[in-house]
């Protein structure tokens, strides 16, 4: 089996996203003599006066054609406003992105494109922080406030930049969607359309560094080994690079260190600083607290289009919590949610048609950017006329079509539980009577842990999300549970919540559930071909047989009643476990079967549990103990997995 690289980071992604490559771009690319920004747009650059007195580097680039009034949009940024040439980061109006703005179509459209550091990276003045607190009783001087930054950014931009129609919009992907969202709390009156985009949100709650209370160990650890603090105005010019994992594959790198003081022990100091604390804040206290955006989101005047993907390894809640936070307080804007087939922006920069082996059957980002986000800022922004979008626009995974709603979830979807059965089995009716033990068990060794993906790879391949799951299915400590053959299409929309009956014979457990897409035994063979633009591909397989992951996601047992208090499991003791592992949109198809599967690692996405009562980050190697665990499935505990499902 060969080896693979290590994929794009979640750093590198935000940096190009934010501002183009020489090497890579966020829209597809163009012939030579196709288009030129330089030849288009003039760039300038500004230290904008924050209230403060804190100086925010911001480069706007503005139209030649002075014929027109053009309308702002804005993105902010944590990743650098400047240029990479030569895979060197540099500043300067004489250097130029290959593109400039959300996509192609923004650049021909015409707008003044303005792209700002935030507070403390890069060419700004100030103190950075990490996912702005909004309330900050304790603000230190240099520290500030992203709604104010914004709001003062607005206000000079109007006063100094000629040639504008008075209106203002902002988008930004990841941390950028962050600096989005923050921005448009107690907007500015000028600011008309916004677009937060797999916006970082509640880092605990299911984004980039927590999923059910477990620390999402691989990703955060690529991420942090080079997204460091800098000092600024930032030396120029500026590289980074790839952490170094000394082979071939992370599993083995994280399973010899095991404990999170040996793995963050291997960073620098200058990593480990903003790597530790999400690390050491392992329940969900007032670090987490204070830096989830979502209950601020108020007194927003614009009209906002989140976006998001449903394959995107990084930010899979974000959107959905943005979305209904922004519904719950702001009920007289325009509340849209665009969710798509995608890794994490991927809607930005490839064609969307497929993800490793996983088809979709279209050019989905090229539909969403001319269709969707195109229209949106043109209305908003330059008053153009069109047909009211809908609400709610989703790409139905499995059948392969977009669908309008008019919220999220949709009102016609119902809750059904499939239940676990005795030798395997999986269906819609609860067990009448005790099966032989009326439990199935495995025993979960942290010295032998459950992988994500069946190959070698450093990283966080984003094909993971779609991965085959054929070879964690055969391994004594996975659980699989699997259905009939359908006779008829079940399409998912909405919340997949795991409803278990479990006991351990440790003090803690994590319970990973997958939700999978098994396809028919005379699946139609197909060419085996990479994740475009964002990863390589997995080795070849065949499809026939195929176990999609639909979606997974872990609880850590500890935190089954709250994430803000731990609780030990009594050893034996039989426990209900309640707990959400996302959002799908999917169609299991006729001829398909669906499966869960249940397991206790998933390494090393998934930090190890000692499966000892402790605080995790201070466990020693003698604390991993061996555990056996148990899920039943027997009247009055009968195990399974609650879908909203469509009529």
């Amino acid at each position: 089996m060969t080896a693979l690289r290590s994929p794009l980071s979640a750093l590198a992604l935000g940096l190009l996203l934010a501002f183009g490559s020489a090497a890579a771009a966020p829209a597809p690319a163009a012939a030579p003599d196709e288009y030129s920004v330089r030849e288009h747009y003039t760039k300038y650059e500004y230290r904008i006066p924050m209230r403060d007195g804190v100086r925010l580097f911001t480069a706007v680039y503005v139209p030649k054609d002075t014929s027109k009034r053009y309308p702002f949009l804005v993105q902010r940024t944590p990743y650098s406003a400047g240029v990479t040439v030569d895979e060197k980061l540099r500043y300067g109006v004489d250097f130029y992105p290959k593109h400039v703005g959300p996509s192609r179509e923004f650049e021909t459209s015409g707008y003044i494109f303005v792209k700002q550091d935030v507070r403390g990276r890069f060419m700004s003045e100030g103190k950075w922080q990490e996912m702005t607190p909004h309330v900050n009783p304790g603000r230190k001087p240099g520290e500030g406030n992203e709604s104010q930054d914004m709001h003062d950014t607005v206000e000079w931009l109007l006063k100094n930049v000629p040639n504008n129609n008075g209106k203002v919009g902002i988008h930004g992907i990841s941390y950028p969607g962050f600096y989005t969202s923050a921005s448009i709390i107690d907007s500015h009156p000028a600011i008309k359309a916004a677009s937060p985009q797999a916006p970082v949100t509640d880092l605990y709650m299911n984004d980039d560094s927590y999923h059910g209370g477990a620390f999402m160990l691989a990703a955060n650890f690529d991420f942090y080994a080079a997204f460091t603090e800098e000092p600024n105005p930032t030396p120029l010019p500026a590289t980074w690079t790839d952490f170094d994992y000394g082979g071939s594959d992370s599993y083995d790198f994280f399973l010899k260190h095991r404990t999170l003081e040996k793995i963050g022990a291997t960073m620098t100091d200058k990593q480990r600083a903003l790597f530790w604390p999400n690390v050491e804040h392992s329940t969900y206290d007032a670090f987490w607290q204070s830096r989830n955006i979502a209950p601020h989101l108020k007194n927003v005047r614009a009209a906002v289009l989140t976006v998001g993907g449903w394959f995107d390894a990084e930010d899979p809640q974000g959107p959905f919590t943005t979305y209904q936070s922004i519904k719950r307080n702001n009920p007289a804007i325009y509340n849209g949610l665009v969710i798509g087939p995608w890794v994490h922006g991927g809607w930005a920069a490839d064609e969307g048609k497929r993800l490793g082996h996983v088809r979709f059957d279209a050019k989905t980002s090229e539909y969403y950017r001319q269709q969707i986000l195109l229209p949106f800022f043109e209305q908003h922004l330059k008053d153009e006329k069109g047909p009211a979008p809908a609400n709610v626009r989703v790409f139905e995974t499995g059948s392969n079509v977009w669908r309008s709603y008019s919220a999220w979830p949709p009102q016609q979807a119902k809750a059904r539980t499939l239940y676990f059965g005795a030798n395997g089995t999986l269906g819609w009716q609860q067990p009448a009577a005790a099966t032989g033990a009326g439990y199935d068990e495995y025993v979960s060794d942290p010295a032998k842990p459950v992988p994500y993906i069946g190959y070698p790879a450093t990283g966080v391949p984003k094909e993971y999300m779609v991965s085959d799951q054929r070879f964690a299915a055969s391994r004594p400590d996975v659980l699989v549970y699997r259905s009939d053959v359908l006779e008829e299409d079940v399409t998912v929309a909405g919340t997949v919540s795991p409803k278990l009956f479990v006991s351990t014979s440790g003090t803690d457990a994590d319970w990973v559930v997958k939700l999978i897409d098994v396809y028919p035994d005379d699946y139609p063979k197909q060419e085996a071909g990479k994740d475009e633009e964002h990863d390589v591909g997995p080795p070849q397989v065949n499809m026939a047989g195929y176990q999609q992951l639909v979606r997974g996601n872990p609880l850590r047992g500890k935190f089954r009643r709250s994430f803000e208090k731990a609780e030990p499991f009594v050893p034996g003791k039989v426990e209900a476990l309640d707990y959400s592992i996302g959002e799908v949109n999917h169609t299991f198809r006729r001829g398909h079967r669906i499966m869960v599967q249940v397991q206790s690692s998933w390494f090393p996405l998934v930090d190890l549990n000692p499966q000892t009562f402790m605080e995790i980050p201070r466990a020693k190697p003698e604390d991993f103990k061996k555990a056996t665990q148990r899920v039943y499935h027997a009247p009055g505990m009968a195990s399974g997995i609650a879908l909203q499902v469509m009529p």
